[in-house]
């Protein structure tokens, strides 16, 4: 039966005509995904044994289209990494490159048509083992972690490349930071590094900001403007919540990308533009393409490398180094990040992530006179951001369900208390009404003193 494409929230490099080195494997990894027509970003994996497609609901892929044939073709792959396509005598045709075909030779890339449906031999995402950098810091972004020197490792490759590069994560944890970086650890360092948020932008005007637009092509437009391709020629165009590209204009963007050149509203010509593209979204691409809201061969000419970002509540070990070093940009020695403050960080869920934490250290410091160090700042989190309402465990005993309840509560209720009071365990203690020697031995217990 049909299976989705594949999801991994590990960084992975997709194997396109542009791999990597060090990517190659003996056979291609393929498969075949609807491009187009109903059953958009349906795919299967073709193997050795033929892959059968058709409406037929026991084929390989299953599509709904009603001008295909229960059982229309068969794919298989032959040595050498090339595929042997068959129509089985279906009622409307297999055709490639606009004629039709009763068996043909195919190499990767190529592109059916039957019914309404269009599908492409697609190559499937491979994981490539990267080595954690032994630097902590690229460009910006500073890390201790082990999941982020590995994301620096794959941005060290990723930048001595002209790859396109597809980076996911939460708000807020460094999407920009990440495409700057290797941008300016590339060879285009000296060219535009131009941003554009698509998820700002409405559908009527973003193919304007894209490609750019001719005197005349719709109401307002009074002179000529360049699209953000054009700007960013010779440079890095960073497409920032691509996620909410609607369909129509992820056609274009498609074009732009295989073929370089761009056509402004209103203008009869293109023109060509030399750029570097990174794409970034805070929710998964894949699993866009899986709803059929996102074109699977944009996906694909996107993500020859991707890059999963982890949230900060997964790697706390980066608030220190990420703490100096938005102090050093302010000015500021932060000394020995410990103590108090230090525990109020840790303590913190970071639903914002780094912008988060980036914005506590800012109101710290401006509430901060004459502060000198980061133990002299005065900090507070906000208890309540993205912190999941109290829940009760059903699938426990009446016992450890109450227990766990009241260890989250006890938790909470530690925490926020200690932060009003700004880890001052007198005042906590009075604010509380619990004994000074109790409230301490509680702290403890949950890992806050």
């Amino acid at each position: 039966m049909s299976e989705p494409t594949e999801q991994s929230s590990s960084t992975i490099i997709t194997v396109h005509s542009e791999a990597m080195p060090g990517t190659g494997s003996g056979r291609s990894r393929c498969q075949i995904v609807v491009v187009e027509g109903p059953d958009m970003g349906r795919a299967v994996n073709i193997a050795e044994e033929p892959v059968t497609v058709g409406t037929f609901e026991d084929s390989d892929l299953v599509l709904t289209d009603d001008r295909v044939s229960r059982m229309h073709m068969t794919v298989h792959e032959e040595p050498g990494g090339r595929f042997v396509v068959r129509d089985l005598e279906s009622l409307n045709g297999t055709l490639y490159e606009g004629s039709f075909i009763s068996e043909a030779t195919l190499p990767p890339g190529a592109t059916l048509k039957v019914g309404r449906s269009f599908l492409r031999l697609q190559p499937r995402p491979q994981r490539m083992e990267v080595s954690p950098s032994q630097s902590r810091r690229f460009g910006d972004l500073v890390a201790e972690s082990l999941a982020m020197r590995e994301v620096i490792g794959v941005t060290e490759l990723a930048a001595t490349s002209e790859v396109t590069v597809l980076i996911e994560g939460e708000t807020g944890t460094g999407k920009e930071l990440t495409a700057r970086a290797i941008h300016e650890g590339s060879e285009r360092r000296k060219g535009p590094f131009v941003v554009i948020d698509c998820g700002a932008l409405p559908a009527t005007l973003l193919e304007s900001e894209l490609f750019g637009h001719v005197r005349g092509a719709f109401t307002g437009a009074s002179t000529d403007r360049l699209g953000a391709f054009a700007r960013a020629s010779g440079g890095t165009i960073f497409l920032d919540e691509l996620g909410s590209v609607p369909l129509e204009a992820q056609a274009r963007m498609l074009r732009a990308l295989e073929e370089r050149r761009v056509r402004p509203v209103g203008a009869d010509q293109e023109r060509e533009v030399d750029v570097r593209v990174i794409a970034a979204s805070s929710t998964s691409l894949e699993a866009r393409v899986a709803e059929g809201t996102f074109r699977p061969d944009l996906y694909y000419r996107l993500s020859v490398v991707r890059i999963q970002l982890p949230p900060l509540r997964a790697r706390r070990e980066d608030i220190v180094p990420i703490v100096k070093e938005l102090m050093r940009r302010r000015g500021l020695e932060a000394g020995r990040v410990v103590g108090a403050n230090l525990n109020r960080l840790m303590a913190h869920t970071w639903p914002g992530n780094v912008r988060e934490l980036r914005n506590v250290i800012d109101r710290a410091i401006a509430l901060s006179p004459g502060a000198r160090s980061f133990q002299d700042l005065r900090i507070a989190v906000d208890p309540m951001s993205g912190e999941e309402e109290l829940s009760v465990r059903t699938d426990l005993s009446y016992a450890e369900a109450k227990q766990k309840l009241l260890e989250t509560f006890e938790y909470r209720y530690l925490r926020d208390i200690l932060t009003r009071c700004e880890g001052n365990i007198s005042a906590a203690s009075r604010v509380s009404e619990l004994d000074r020697k109790y409230l301490r031995s509680l702290l403890r217990k949950h890992d806050l003193v």
